[in-house]
């Protein structure tokens, strides 16, 4: 007989197992089902092991330019072989934690591949062999995330095409890399390249860097990149069809109004956006609306079929963790019967750990016009913060999108040095639906890069301090 559960999780990623360590404390009896390993994508592919290796190259851009405050270290190498190990170490480290959480949490993890078959069953293939494991529940989470998108009739290899699965896992660095998308994966693993020592050139289709960010961002991004010697082409499209392999490693053609050009690196890594995996899981037979590649659901995370629910990367909209994490909570808070707030996009913050790093929430300059607000803007630049003179971190700027008719914040956006860590005060003001004046009125501690916060909400008004 099936075994029987409130809620089971397919997928076992961010959004999933937080969910489920959330319907342990609410007292429901739950399963996640995960082919690979809990914690998902973020954990063993993505978020994690990327950021490990990026700290391990910001350490080493610092530590060259030590001397600008009176470090001299002579000559610094870069041994990528023991950053892989420690990213290894890191990522092994949070899994550990994970596992523990569920066991906490009294969730049975059931390791295969799942599928839904017929009102509240998920069916599990555990291995290549054909064994199944059949379960029953009141409600089914579907979490089974995203993968890399591909070139249409071009299949990466591993070695010289690359997705950034493979590119996270390489042997060695690339002495040069084409890089293929100025989205965040795109642009960490260009910083993170350019570091370690590669040529790296930045190929992206929209007119500037990291589209999705306001424009300002994208301009300040290209600057700072082409000042490390990051080749930046923007407007730019690849043809897939003069993608050919080399010796030397592959070569593509890309065009722009200025005409063609043919690249050639040892590897080429396409990162133009991720997939959700919304295929062969039995959502057809189920009822379950898919638009545009992604589950439909309402602000609860129900689907259009009754019982089954979906958060994450397969659930559309922004493809981040935090995201499906909230999701998760949301979606089980709602199976418990608790009616939980949905989340509204304008409230998920989004991070970029290139260098310099990217911190972001709610609306940029251009959509808060598109979507007829009286926008006015407040920027401070980080030459005029005291800590980022101390740092010899000047570059970049926080910026405050408002609304001056109903005086709201609308939007803040930051690139700069470790900036993505004061992401959070802006995220809670949206939140609590501060204002400009409350934003400025908030105590900062002197010298901190915090201060720039302040000092951007004085500057809608024209009314900043220092600068």
């Amino acid at each position: 007989m099936p075994e029987r559960f409130d809620v089971v999780f397919l997928g076992g990623g961010s959004g999933g197992y937080v969910a489920a360590i959330r319907a342990g404390q609410l007292g429901l009896r739950t399963a996640v089902v995960e082919a690979e390993k809990v914690g998902g994508t973020c954990l063993h592919r993505g978020c994690i092991p990327t950021k490990a290796l990026l700290q391990s190259t910001a350490l080493l851009d610092q530590v060259r330019d030590g001397h600008r405050l009176g470090v001299n270290t002579g000559e610094v190498s870069f041994d990528y072989g023991i950053a892989a190990a420690r990213r290894d170490d890191v990522v092994a480290s949070l899994y550990k934690g994970v596992q523990g959480l569920l066991r906490k949490a009294k969730s049975t993890v059931v390791q295969g591949r799942g599928r839904l078959d017929g009102p509240g069953r998920v069916v599990v293939s555990t291995d290549a062999g054909g064994d199944r494991v059949e379960l029953e529940a009141g409600h089914v989470v579907v979490g089974t995330g995203s993968r890399p998108r591909q070139l249409p009739d071009v299949a990466t290899d591993g070695q010289q095409l690359l997705t950034s699965d493979d590119a996270l896992f390489l042997d060695s660095v690339p002495p040069s890399a084409i890089v293929l998308g100025a989205g965040a994966v795109g642009v960490e693993f260009a910083s993170f390249w350019r570091s370690a020592g590669s040529e790296v050139t930045l190929v992206e289709m929209a007119p500037r860097l990291v589209p999705l960010e306001d424009e300002a961002i994208g301009r300040e991004l290209r600057k700072q990149f082409e000042a490390r010697g990051i080749r930046c082409l923007v407007g730019m499209t690849l043809d897939p069809s003069t993608v050919e392999r080399n010796e030397g490693g592959v070569s593509v053609m890309v065009r722009g109004e200025d005409g063609e050009q043919r690249l050639q690196a040892t590897v080429l890594l396409v990162a133009i956006g991720r997939a959700g995996n919304v295929e062969d899981i039995g959502l057809e037979q189920e009822g379950v609306a898919v638009e545009r590649g992604a589950i439909t659901v309402d602000r609860e995370q129900r689907s259009s079929a009754a019982g089954i629910s979906a958060i994450g990367d397969v659930a559309g909209g922004f493809q981040l963790a935090h995201k499906a994490m909230h999701e998760g909570v949301i979606a089980v808070e709602a199976i418990a019967g608790r009616h939980p707030h949905g989340l509204d996009p304008r409230l998920v913050t989004r991070t970029t750990y290139c260098t310099p790093q990217i911190a972001s929430v709610g609306l940029s300059e251009a959509e808060a016009r598109e979507a007829g607000h009286d926008v006015s803007v407040g920027v401070f630049p980080f030459r005029g913060n005291a800590r980022a003179v101390v740092w010899g971190e000047t570059g970049g700027f926080t910026k405050v999108v408002a609304d001056t008719a109903t005086n709201s914040v609308l939007g803040v956006h930051i690139i700069g040095h470790e900036v993505t860590e004061l992401i959070y005060g802006p995220a809670l003001g949206a939140l609590l639906e501060s204002t400009p004046f409350e934003m400025s009125r908030a105590v900062a501690s002197h010298p901190t890069l915090s201060e720039s916060l302040a000092e951007a909400a004085l500057a809608v008004s024209g009314e900043a301090l220092h600068i």
